[in-house]
């Protein structure tokens, strides 16, 4: 779950939309664990995509 929260504290703080890598790299979880909890947080509604690959904290 530590891995999760940092996905999540990362998109609170991030300032522009960002894609899995950005978050992978800034964050040091590996892309394919980033992935799957982006596609956890899409399903909560957490995070939203204003353009195609880059997501953000939903508002």
């Amino acid at each position: 779950m530590a891995s999760y929260d940092a996905v999540l504290d990362f998109f609170t703080k991030a300032d522009e939309p960002a894609n899995a890598g950005k978050v992978a790299e800034a964050t040091g979880i590996d892309k394919k664990e980033v992935n799957k909890i982006m596609t956890k947080l899409k399903k909560e509604e957490k995070i939203v995509s204003p353009k195609r690959c880059y997501w953000e904290l939903k508002k």
